[in-house]
């Protein structure tokens, strides 16, 4: 099976006392001790965030790594690719992430790496560049829909309650057919797919919400989901 686990907000990055996502997004692996790889492109491979993935990493069972395309790990990039269980792609620089990643082929390579097996996770940035599109200010400061790879259908908006504009401007996007319809995670929301297929939604924060937001008659609709709770 195929896991991505899309993250609204939350995680190590933003909850580093609150590490439910992070566990939760191993687990996906089956592996006792999974190799997990940060990918921190959207936000330049800054040193803070690999220090803090590292350090939140040695609370749980499992053996990091990460990624860096501006100083990439000696030898085959494809075959250090493929020898990760988990890869957990940070926030930042949507726009930025997609077109380095294209330029060094690591999208082909980690759609190879999902299809053998490994589990693709990521906040924000990390999240919604796995769908068609995404909705996103990483393109004119603005927020707006951004093409992303494609592996899932539909849209996806992060942030939804902890970035005001966030909502107003999914909707309208929505609505207005700008945006395929898709789904929006409050942070600490995660949504997790199996096969290309949405099967849950869950969360490190109680009271946190999902929704599926679609245009129905040249209406947008709001249809709000509780997910679980992670403990």
């Amino acid at each position: 099976m195929r896991h991505l686990l899309a993250m609204g907000g939350g995680g190590f990055l933003m909850e580093p006392d609150n590490l439910a996502l992070d566990r939760h997004l191993l687990s996906l692996s089956g592996k006792t001790r999974p190799k997990v790889c940060f990918v921190g492109t959207a936000s330049g491979d800054a040193a803070d965030c690999e220090e803090r993935f590292y350090r939140s990493m040695a609370e749980l069972d499992c053996a990091p790594r990460h990624l860096s395309l501006f100083h990439p790990p000696e030898g085959d990039l494809r075959a250090f690719v493929l020898d990760q269980d988990v890869f957990y792609v940070g926030g930042g620089n949507t726009r930025n992430l997609l077109v380095l990643w294209k330029e060094w082929g690591l999208d082909r390579m980690l759609a190879e790496a999902w299809a053998r097996g490994a589990v693709l996770g990521g906040i924000s940035a990390g999240a919604i560049c796995w769908f068609e599109q995404g909705l996103t200010d990483s393109v004119t400061g603005t927020l707006q829909p951004l093409t992303g790879l494609g592996f899932l259908r539909g849209s996806a908006c992060p942030h939804y309650d902890g970035e005001a504009a966030r909502r107003p401007a999914y909707r309208e996007a929505v609505g207005s057919g700008a945006m395929l319809p898709g789904i929006a995670c409050d942070d600490g929301v995660a949504a997790h797919f199996v096969d290309g297929e949405l099967v849950s939604f869950v969360s490190s924060r109680p009271g946190a919400r999902a929704y599926r937001v679609e245009r129905v008659d040249g209406v947008v609709t709001e249809e709000p989901v509780e997910p679980v709770l992670l403990r």
